[in-house]
């Protein structure tokens, strides 16, 4: 890879490790409990309710994206 890739995927990991640290956090706060006890359907159920979310955000995005 060249300097400027390693340099690019630096970035995002740097940022990742932050942001899922912060958001790890927050969702203890939040919700509580240990993660890996979770059903398998209730982790289904949160992983499709943040594709939803994910899904309105850059659906929302893109439209203020092109609004003229």
């Amino acid at each position: 890879m060249t300097n400027d890739q390693w340099n690019h995927i630096n970035q995002i990991v740097k940022y990742f490790h932050v942001n899922a640290l912060t958001k790890y956090e927050n969702g203890q706060k939040e919700h509580g409990g240990n993660l890996w006890e979770k059903s398998a359907i209730e982790l289904v159920e949160n992983a499709l309710d943040e594709a939803i979310d994910q899904v309105i955000y850059l659906t929302t995005l893109r439209d203020k994206l092109l609004k003229p």
